[in-house]
């Protein structure tokens, strides 16, 4: 009978003992009004909890069917901190200020991901200072220095990923590694991400950003080189819709290039978009401009500027463009080349690599 008293004993106190949920204890110096919880889904910030600073700490308390990735901040500031949450008890100290800087602890999750993201900080640091070295190359009129640095902050940067990319592949089963793969996953060949999906552990297949890529990649095989480009239609400037088939149709090879006015790479690429327009509109090629802007008047200026002389259209809809939604479009710019028959010929020709795309097609 004691051995059965001691038996259940022992297991009420096992039960007493485990976290029924997830129990963040926030002191932040600096901090008043409220503290946020969130999650990004479909690209906006949803509210997951907030706290009210009680002398100078915040409780937030609930409970998570499995550990992800979620963001705090102090009410009406944009700067966030990542945390992974899991059902423990966990704490965060730092300075309102500099939250992104606060100290995370009582998760082990969260403990996987501040290993690789540490690496990636101190690289970070290291190439950017390199990037203000070309910078200031640059500005000297010191090309072949420029050259030679931005080689090596892109070579940094590059190792970023594959820092990442191996944490996925030896921890299949983390909950960290579906954050990893959601940001590298646009430097990926679809063939290549989908390797990466399907290496992971089964669990893993109801985390929400396994099912964004998943989604991602079945819109990415039905716009792979050598499949037929889905048509579709948008207004002009001037209100008038164009279907994307009239315009390939009509032409030998048609560059179909996603952009905006706000795109700093977009518009840093746009002078050579325009040179290969100029050399060889007389050969059967032309580009269909489809914006993400949602400032109209942002937009036609910016045609306007960088000469953009070629068929435009946007639904004004941003990051919802129905168009760029249709492409799989995840980072601009974003180009595709179209033979007359709407078969996708290449991706994502950008630089030299796209007057040389097309100067290939036309010839034979």
């Amino acid at each position: 009978m004691k051995k059965f008293l001691f038996l259940i004993l022992s297991i009420a106190l096992f039960a007493c003992s485990q976290q029924k949920g997830y129990k963040i204890e926030v002191t932040l110096e600096g901090a008043d009004d409220q503290i946020v919880l969130e999650q990004r889904s479909a690209g906006e910030w949803v509210t997951v909890d907030t706290a009210s600073v009680v002398n100078g700490k915040a409780v937030l308390e609930g409970e998570v069917s499995m550990p992800d990735v979620y963001y705090i901040s102090v009410a009406g500031q944009r700067s966030k901190a990542i945390i992974f949450v899991e059902n423990s008890k966990m704490k965060m100290t730092g300075k309102a200020d500099s939250i992104y800087m606060a100290e995370i602890t009582g998760s082990k999750t969260h403990d996987e991901y501040k290993l690789v993201d540490q690496k990636i900080r101190d690289i970070s640091e290291e190439y950017m200072a390199l990037y203000q070295e070309a910078r200031t190359a640059g500005t000297a009129g010191d090309t072949a220095k420029t050259n030679t640095l931005m080689a090596k902050v892109d070579e940094l940067y590059q190792s970023t990923n594959t820092i990442q990319e191996d944490f996925i592949k030896k921890n299949k089963a983390s909950y960290v590694s579906p954050y990893f793969l959601s940001r590298i996953q646009y430097e990926k060949e679809v063939d290549e991400l989908e390797s990466l999906v399907n290496g992971l552990d089964p669990k893993l297949n109801e985390v929400q950003s396994i099912i964004d890529i998943k989604d991602k990649i079945q819109k990415l095989k039905k716009v792979a080189v050598g499949q037929m480009a889905p048509d579709f239609s948008q207004n002009d400037a001037n209100g008038n819709a164009i279907k994307f088939s009239d315009i390939y149709s009509q032409n030998e090879l048609t560059l179909i290039d996603f952009w905006a006015s706000w795109c700093g790479p977009c518009r840093q690429e746009n002078p050579n978009v325009v040179a290969v327009f100029n050399q060889y509109k007389d050969q059967g090629f032309t580009v269909f401009g489809v914006s993400l802007d949602k400032d109209r008047d942002a937009w036609l200026k910016a045609i306007e500027d960088d000469k953009l002389t070629w068929s435009h259209v946007s639904d004004m809809a941003y990051w919802n463009n129905e168009a760029a939604k249709l492409y799989a479009v995840s980072g601009i710019p974003h180009s595709i080349l179209v033979d007359k028959t709407g078969k996708i010929v290449a991706k994502n020709k950008r630089g030299a690599e796209l007057g040389e795309a097309v100067a290939s097609f036309l010839s034979k």
